[in-house]
């Protein structure tokens, strides 16, 4: 099998970041390559200074006494074309254009202005990532374009027109333990577009699941076949910006595209078998649920935690997304009364734990009995905070312990945290704020898919077992 071109740039010896300096966007390159402990050579360039960070500052490309695989360019439009001379010279692979200010312009000189880079690029046999992006993030080679990007490697895939959009996808899945294979944020996209990205993805064995943040698409024809390619073999979430005449505008000046109509968009998506996320939130609840969860093929959700009127809107929820919430299994409640549990004939599902007589013992049974009965495809647990116990008589290890039991049934299981305020004395509300991001930061550090609302959990969940449903068995 062929290597795909972006597969041939992608593991630099190398690195020259043009324009670098001890501040600003070019100290901006510098800095994620050595936080991240890039292990090849780093070349900052730039003729003003002699040092940077520690390294030694060369005045061109053409000066460096090494090999340079790969350069980032974060200078002027106007220095573009010297600069991919001495690139060609050099025999850099690729060149990766932070520099902006082309085709998204809409000024005509500078759109050939950027035809020309690409055909001097071609001569030199160079590759162009952008021009106006932020480029490559690949933490298993130690390749970022920000600071405090994960090290850790992951197996999703994304491919961002817009680079800031990129960070903050990478920011909002990875906080909830999402990590990623690899990041492209392509701006323009010269040279490798979105069918590119699309293509590479379908084939690479280290990405599983494929993000997609697009404002409009270079070729319109290749664009649904790799769509549909890429989504037969891997889910591909995709979030379109430009869906009305306001994102219109701002995605003409932003990246130069053309945005297109939502009706043909939604077909186009919709018929390859891809996922329209809303909006970020709503493309990182499907990447929580697509990475954490096994395949759901079910829509028979079980609800246990609730707290009296949370109980009744969750079970709204649910149904509003397409879940199936079903009656509370008669065998279960026959096993709760011989047990003697004191709430066996009022509990149902969703299950009120508010009802439990302040038995978290009895309430933990009935979850556990609801996760390891076979009606029940999937359960959504909520985990209450730390504010129904004071803290000193809080045990973080038995808190967790009934949610790790639910995992433990080998039933697909969503946490949602459960918050309420309360009037406190500042530092009981402290203590008790503290305790909440601990139980939150300490289930999502084991791998648990976990949501804000219940609402948030339903919708992602219903739309991936939807996904799994047009699989062919």
């Amino acid at each position: 099998m062929s290597i795909h071109p972006l597969e041939e740039i992608l593991h630099p010896k190398s690195i020259a970041i043009v324009g670098a300096s001890d501040t600003g966007r070019g100290g901006g390159f510098v800095t994620p390559l050595l936080e991240l402990g890039y292990p090849g050579k780093i070349y900052p360039i730039n003729p003003k200074y002699k040092e940077i960070a520690g390294m030694t500052a060369y005045p061109r490309v053409r000066d460096i006494p090494g090999t340079v695989d790969y350069v980032i360019s974060s200078i002027p439009a106007s220095g573009v074309l010297e600069l991919i001379a001495d690139c060609t010279l050099k025999k850099v692979k690729c060149v990766h254009l932070f520099t902006a200010r082309f085709s998204e312009t809409g000024r005509k000189d500078a759109a050939e202005l950027e035809k020309e880079i690409l055909r001097q690029a071609r001569k030199g046999g160079i590759r162009i990532i952008g021009p106006n992006c932020l480029g490559l993030y690949y933490p298993e080679e130690r390749i970022a374009f920000d600071a405090g990007m994960p090290k850790e490697s992951g197996n999703v895939g994304l491919a961002s027109q817009s680079g800031m959009v990129a960070g903050e996808i990478v920011g909002l899945a990875g906080q909830r333990g999402v990590r990623f294979s690899k990041a492209f944020s392509y701006g323009n996209a010269l040279d490798f577009n979105e069918c590119d990205y699309l293509d590479y993805f379908a084939q690479d064995p280290q990405t599983r699941l494929i993000l997609m943040y697009v404002e409009g698409v270079r070729d319109g024809k290749r664009f649904p076949v790799s769509l549909k390619k890429a989504a037969s073999v891997k889910p591909v979430i995709v979030v379109k910006g430009g869906r009305g005449n306001a994102g219109t505008r701002a995605t003409a000046s932003h990246t130069g595209s053309m945005a297109g109509s939502k009706k043909i968009w939604n077909s186009v998506v919709e018929q390859a078998g891809a996922i329209n996320a809303y909006d970020l939130d709503d493309m990182a609840d499907l990447a929580v649920a697509f990475y954490f969860l096994p395949p759901i093929k079910g829509r028979r959700v079980g609800v246990v935690g609730g707290s009296g009127g949370s109980s009744v809107l969750a079970a709204d929820q649910c149904e509003e997304a397409g879940l199936d919430v079903i009656p509370f299994p008669q065998d279960i409640r026959d096993k709760l009364k011989a047990e003697n549990n004191p709430i066996w004939d009022w509990i149902g599902n969703p299950a009120d734990f508010s009802i439990s007589m302040g038995d978290p013992a009895a309430a933990a049974r009935i979850g556990l009995l609801m996760a390891q009965h076979p009606d029940f495809d999937f359960m959504i647990s909520f985990v209450r905070g730390a504010w129904r116990r004071g803290k000193e008589q809080f045990s973080m290890d038995k808190h967790l312990e009934q949610y790790m039991e639910l995992v433990a049934t080998g039933k697909p299981v969503a946490l949602v945290f459960q918050e309420r305020p309360r009037s406190l004395e500042d530092d009981e509300a402290e203590a008790m704020g503290r305790l909440s991001t601990e139980i939150k930061q300490t289930l999502i550090g084991k791998n648990l898919a976990c949501y804000e609302t219940v609402g948030r959990a339903a919708r992602a969940l219903s739309r991936m077992i939807r996904h799994y449903e047009k699989e062919p068995a």
